[in-house]
């Protein structure tokens, strides 16, 4: 059963949602400080985290980042209540996978819980191939890991679809309503597209050489992106 940790201060709308989630399969652990969440996912290993936005103690943001300090490389979905763009993309940039906005209706939630599962636990199974190859990168699949010679980078289970992605179809322009099919399983709006723009510059600061002039993962303006084969 996959474990979702609940990190909502919120302790009605934790309830709730941890009713919900369990009735659909899922087994939810209710944290409702940013301290106490980043505890339980260093030392329990969650599956997923659900993060909210506004905690007493940190942002969520904060906990976000220092997870992934921590080397914790778990999908995260932001909640938020915030429609303010720049909040979302600063989500994104301390190193979520996703976010969801209040108020939101349980089958979406749920829906964004299992994209993100399957393709963090389960999708990369079915490729027939055990590494990949992103010009001086290895992908290693089955470890989920990405060298470049003998440097481990940090990727987190969004930019490792990403990349693995990009690597399959190396050489084929990619618009964003595809990747987001591919790697976030949702359809592309001009919103969610956007997603799209932040976790490829994140992407890049991982894996170019010099992020300023990327050449690796090429922009194709006004089509997407390609990656250079």
């Amino acid at each position: 059963m996959n474990q979702i940790l609940l990190i909502e201060d919120d302790r009605m709308l934790a309830q709730t949602l941890r009713e919900g989630l369990e009735r659909d399969g899922l087994a939810v652990t209710w944290k409702a400080s940013g301290t106490e969440g980043i505890a339980h996912a260093r030392d329990c290993d969650p599956h997923l985290v659900l993060l909210d936005v506004r905690l007493p103690d940190l942002s969520g943001f904060d906990v976000c980042r220092r997870m992934r300090q921590l080397g914790l490389r778990l999908p995260v979905i932001m909640l938020t209540a915030r429609v303010d763009e720049v909040d979302k993309v600063l989500g994104l940039e301390m190193g979520a996978d996703d976010y969801v906005t209040k108020p939101f209706s349980l089958r979406e939630l749920v829906a964004r819980i299992r994209a993100q599962l399957r393709r963090a636990y389960g999708d990369l199974a079915s490729l027939d191939v055990d590494t990949l190859h992103a010009g001086d990168l290895v992908i290693d699949l089955g470890r989920g890991q990405v060298r470049r010679g003998d440097q481990l980078l940090s990727l987190t289970p969004t930019e490792f679809r990403l990349l693995v992605y990009l690597a399959h179809n190396a050489g084929r322009v990619l618009s964003r309503g595809p990747l987001l099919d591919a790697v976030w399983g949702y359809d592309a709006d001009v919103e969610s597209e956007r997603i799209v723009n932040v976790q490829v510059r994140r992407l890049r600061e991982k894996v170019e050489l010099d992020p300023a002039r990327p050449a690796l993962i090429l922009t194709v303006p006004g089509l997407g992106y390609r990656l250079a084969g």
